[in-house]
């Protein structure tokens, strides 16, 4: 089975997408009123999110439960991922092989309207445009701080001291004498106020995020990055537990063949085969001379796993598990009351057909 990473994104405060441009084709002399489009490969885009822990012990981590009285203190700096969720949209790839020629008659004024690819949106109307667009997850980051930088809480009374218990000490006395001047603000023991209520927001927030960056340098630091990756997959045939990609302490989502990362399976099953239409009476209908090809699509049920637990589980439509089959032209030719028909883009089936 054919797969590969299409993306890395480092989400913040965005979300990235997959735009879809359209260009107009018209049907006139100069193109002899043929029109050349193509319809869809079914791919699946595996959308990956991930979550990076970097965990950093404080410098006086083992003062903390001392000092402190709080257990439970980053002891040892780490970096682990976790996956965050998974899930698989589907989206059309021109099939080289399904590449046909629309004629219109002269004067008819028909159009056709692709996407970017050359892939069939709709005929003689505008397309209801689909796209594929991951959401952001918001970012989770417990620490005032970056890199340890614990310079701005470091007091005069702090560097002097002659070994990392006094420091430590010096360090608690500190973050006590803060939680002491925040709690005098807020009962109004204090000789004078701040002038309003911004000020007072502002000198709270002050005091909040000194004590945060003392207690740091116990309790130590968390951060949180999430990350999405875009794995494109190919659907051909069924297929049972299948790596497809793994997730790694150290690298995050990497290929499948990374042998650093625990696999990530997919199962693919086919629910349902596309069937061309049928008469009143059960017979397989013709196709339309110089027909205007669709495609009625299957279906497959997708699941991933890492093992042990089902990571994501659903039916998508696959052109390829499905037939072809085609539309009267004179439908779309008629001066006085031509039709029009929006598709699919992901697998080519008619979305809506009328005048």
């Amino acid at each position: 089975m054919k797969y590969a990473f299409l993306s890395l994104c480092l989400l913040l405060t965005t979300s990235a997408g997959f735009a879809q441009e359209t260009k107009r084709l018209t049907a006139d002399k100069h193109n002899e009123y043929g029109l050349v489009f193509s319809l869809p490969q079914t791919h699946l885009d595996l959308e990956v999110v991930a979550t990076k822990t970097t965990r950093k012990a404080g410098p006086y981590y083992q003062y903390a439960e001392k000092y402190l009285g709080i257990p439970g203190a980053i002891a040892q700096d780490s970096e682990e991922w976790s996956l965050t969720s998974v899930k698989v949209n589907p989206y059309g790839v021109p099939d080289p092989d399904e590449e046909y020629l629309m004629q219109f008659k002269a004067g008819s004024n028909g159009y056709i309207v692709l996407d970017e690819n050359g892939l069939l949106l709709s005929i003689n109307t505008e397309p209801a445009v689909d796209s594929i667009a991951p959401t952001a997850p918001k970012v989770k980051t417990k620490s005032p701080l970056d890199n340890n930088d614990y310079a701005k809480v470091y007091s005069e009374e702090l560097l002097m001291s002659a070994s990392t218990a006094k420091m430590a000490e010096v360090a608690a006395k500190q973050l006590y004498r803060i939680r002491e001047s925040r709690l005098n603000l807020v009962t109004g023991e204090v000789d004078e106020l701040p002038a309003d209520g911004e000020s007072f927001k502002l000198v709270i927030q002050q005091l909040d995020e000194q004590e945060a960056a003392l207690t740091a340098l116990f309790m130590g630091t968390t951060q949180t990055e999430t990350v999405v990756k875009h794995i494109d997959y190919l659907p051909i045939a069924e297929s049972t537990n299948e790596v497809v990609f793994r997730i790694s302490d150290l690298y995050g989502v990497v290929s499948a063949d990374n042998l650093s990362g625990a696999p990530i399976y997919l199962t693919l099953k086919i629910t349902e085969e596309g069937q061309l239409p049928v008469d009143n009476k059960g017979n397989v209908k013709k196709m339309p001379k110089n027909a205007v090809p669709y495609a009625i699509p299957g279906k497959a049920e997708v699941t991933l796993t890492d093992g042990k637990k089902t990571l994501f589980k659903g039916e998508v439509p696959v052109a390829q598990f499905g037939v072809i089959f085609g539309l009267d032209p004179s439908l779309f030719t008629d001066k006085k009351a031509p039709s029009c028909v929006t598709f699919y883009p992901q697998t080519g089936a008619i979305r809506q057909l009328g005048k």
